[in-house]
This record gives C-alpha cells, sequence and structure tokens, in this order.
C-alpha cells in the first residue's frame, strides 16, 4: 500500500481505546531508551491515546523532505530510516528510528518544512498525532517535552557519527557499529547474550548502513562465522558483545 502521502491502511481491528489499552498493557516491551519506554505510566498512556493508527509497508514514505505538513508519528512497532538530501544529489542516512519513538517532531514544533524524508524499513505501525494534539501534550505534561528534547539530542550525535562512519569505515565495520548502536539502544541482557527485540531483514541492515545487499550479506555471514551474531523470530542475539565491540572498533 501507497505511504501517508497517498494515504496508509487504517488499522480497523478494534476501537482506538481498545489498541491504546492493548499497548499500555504491554508497555514492559517499549525500549528502555525509546520516549514510550522514558515515560512514566500515566504521561505514556496519555501520548498512546492521541492521533490515528495506520499501517506502512515496507519502503513506504511516511514523511518527504520539503512538504509541509505538520502531523508527528508515534512509531508502534518496526523500524525507519531517516534521510536528508545533500548538494550532491545523493541520500544520507541521519537516523534510525524503532517503536516507541516519534519522527516529524521538528516539523510540528518550529513550523518549517520538513527537514528529512523517513522511510519505512520493513512493515510497521504508527499514530498520525496532529500539530495541536502534541503541543497540547507537551504543554500539559512537561516530562513528555523533556524527553522528546532529549530524544532529539541523542538523534543529532548520532547523525553526526554515521557521516565519519561512512567515510572512514568498511561494510563489516559499519555493520557491526549498528548493531552495538541498536543493542545500547533497544538491546535487554539475557543468558544467550545481548536481545535486540526485533529481526532485522538483510534488506532493513542494508538500507541502514547504506550498502548493497550482497555486501551485506557477506558481512552478516562473516559474524554469524565469528558467533557475533544470531537471529531467531523477531529478534535479534549477540552472544558476545565484547568482541563485536572489538569488531566494530570501538572502545567498550
Amino acid at each position: 500500500m501507497p505511504g501517508l502521502l497517498g494515504g496508509p491502511d487504517v488499522v480497523l481491528t478494534g476501537s482506538d481505546s481498545e489498541t491504546t489499552q492493548a499497548h499500555e498493557q504491554l508497555s514492559q516491551q517499549w525500549p528502555s531508551r525509546s520516549l514510550l519506554g522514558t515515560l512514566t505510566p500515566p504521561a505514556r498512556q496519555e501520548l498512546l491515546g492521541l492521533g490515528t493508527q495506520v499501517r506502512f509497508d515496507a519502503d513506504d514514505v511516511l514523511l518527504m523532505e520539503g512538504v509541509e505538513d505538520r502531523h508527528v508519528l508515534l512509531l508502534l512497532s518496526g523500524f525507519a530510516k531517516v534521510t536528508a538530501r545533500v548538494e550532491n544529489g545523493e541520500s544520507s542516512l541521519l537516523a534510525i528510528t524503532a517503536a516507541g519513538d516519534t519522527v516529524g517532531e521538528m516539523a510540528a514544533l518550529d513550523e518549517a518544512p520538513r527537514s528529512a524524508t523517513v522511510t519505512a524499513c520493513g512493515p510497521l505501525t504508527a499514530r498520525v498525532v496532529r500539530q495541536s494534539e502534541l503541543q497540547g501534550l507537551l504543554m500539559r505534561r512537561p516530562e513528555v517535552a523533556t524527553a522528546l528534547t532529549g530524544m532529539v539530542s541523542k538523534r543529532l550525535r548520532w547523525a553526526n557519527q554515521q557521516r565519519l562512519d561512512f567515510r572512514s569505515y568498511p561494510v563489516s565495520v559499519r555493520l557491526a557499529r549498528l548493531l552495538v548502536d541498536l543493542a545500547a539502544s533497544y538491546g535487554s541482557s539475557m543468558s544467550s547474550g545481548v536481545v535486540i527485540p526485533l529481526r532485522l531483514s538483510q534488506s532493513e541492515l542494508a538500507t541502514m548502513v547504506g550498502a548493497a545487499e550482497t555486501t551485506v550479506h557477506k558481512a552478516l555471514r562473516q559474524l554469524r562465522n565469528e558467533r557475533l551474531l544470531e537471529t531467531g523470530y523477531r529478534s535479534t542475539v549477540l552472544p558476545d558483545l565484547d568482541r563485536l565491540t572489538e569488531h566494530a572498533e570501538l572502545t567498550a
């Protein structure tokens, strides 16, 4: 189905209130460093109650650079990439967002045209929140405003690092750096290693590290052979985060 600009799928499986209650009951599954994961239950429930739920397919465009709309998307599942055009016409990866975070908040806050394009890396669901709804919540819940500001700051830092990585490291190292970063943001320590509660396809990883899918396939095979990566049902496991960090040429 087309993305938001062409009309997303509206999820009709139950009322919005029932959907919000279901998400709140599963609140322990929100990544601890995501926007929803950092909020108190009352603030999180109020945020989840805003807007209308929609569904996107892989490669759907959620938001388009340069467009002057003002709504915000609260991601409930899946991954999205944030890209922008640079002077030579190429696309630069600015951020990766996942369930529990928002996209499009900058245009809602400063009323400038969209500064980037947001594209689904795979199937995802989100809530479309109007600008007025978000601004009202920020007035009522200062903790949401603080958490949102912190999330934007982290994205800017991450984008700066990605620009350096793409120019300085081969694909295998960029992939390892991405996995370490996802582990830090969304992972949980288990007996089997650090578990990222999302299954990442080769095509999704390729879009995230800016490489051809065949090249990413080779890099993944190398990580599996070295027992640095395992994949399961809706999860990615990093058995030895310390060794993966070394492979990523990062300090512990």
